[in-house]
């Protein structure tokens, strides 16, 4: 897989990603959304929950005991630890993928599957993306993946792409890869002040992109070709500004 500072080179991912970013700005200087701050936040983590929850197949569902009910229920929860480990992230991306692993899988999973990459060829997929990578990469593609975050520069809207992508492409747990790979977009906005409030809702924005173009730009990303990497980010950068603009008050 090219690298961060590789597709930081590319002008139509930078301009993608700058679309994105400028969406985000501005959401953040409505007088609306900064005079009902709480409220925002909150609806955010709610909605974001529900729709990241919906992608794996939990839609009209409450928080219940049935299957789906604790599908929604870990989705929510994660949701709202990820902005959290924002402090983390800068120093430690891997602890915080492992972490919220752990948080969003514990009802689902035996506890030596928590936190751990997967040691065979079984995952989880919810979105039917296929093509699973070799169990064998996903401990050193993981590690690469932390260690490029923790000294990027490249812009946030390109690394919180890059990391959800990565994430799918990989799959790397049991269960709850999907999950995970959408609660560290909140994480790595968060943690480089790009929506350092929780406002923006990017899973609405996914959801609301359809789960055909969902599948279809994880495909595009996992082929680690430019059209392709460029493909998924367009999907991205769009699921970003609709989230953006999501928001009502």
């Amino acid at each position: 897989m090219l690298t961060l500072e590789q597709i930081a080179q590319w002008k139509l991912v930078q301009e993608l990603t700058g679309a994105a970013r400028a969406d985000i700005d501005e959401l953040l200087w409505r007088r609306d959304v900064r005079a009902a701050s709480r409220e925002v936040a909150q609806s955010s983590i709610a909605r974001g929950g529900a729709d990241s929850a919906a992608l794996e197949g939990a839609d009209l569902v409450g928080v219940e005991q049935s299957p789906m009910g604790k599908v929604l229920a870990a989705s929510l929860a994660v949701t709202a630890e990820a902005p959290r480990m924002s402090e983390i992230w800068p120093n430690a991306p891997l602890q915080v993928i492992t972490g919220l692993h752990t948080l969003v899988a514990k009802e689902f999973v035996d506890v030596q599957e928590l936190a751990r990459p997967r040691l065979t060829q079984k995952a989880d997929d919810p979105l039917h993306i296929g093509s699973l990578p070799q169990h064998q990469e996903i401990p050193g593609a993981l590690m690469r993946l932390s260690q490029q975050c923790s000294t990027t520069r490249v812009p946030a809207v390109l690394e919180a792409g890059y990391v959800h992508g990565e994430i799918m492409r990989l799959r790397p747990f049991t269960w709850g890869s999907g999950l995970v790979a959408r609660a560290t977009v909140r994480t790595v906005l968060s943690a480089r002040s790009v929506d350092p409030s929780n406002f923006s809702i990017p899973e609405n924005g996914m959801f609301e992109s359809t789960r055909t173009a969902y599948v279809t730009a994880i495909r595009d990303f996992s082929t680690g070709t430019q059209a392709g990497i460029e493909s998924y980010f367009e999907w991205f950068s769009a699921s970003l500004g609709l989230g953006a603009r999501a928001v009502v008050i």
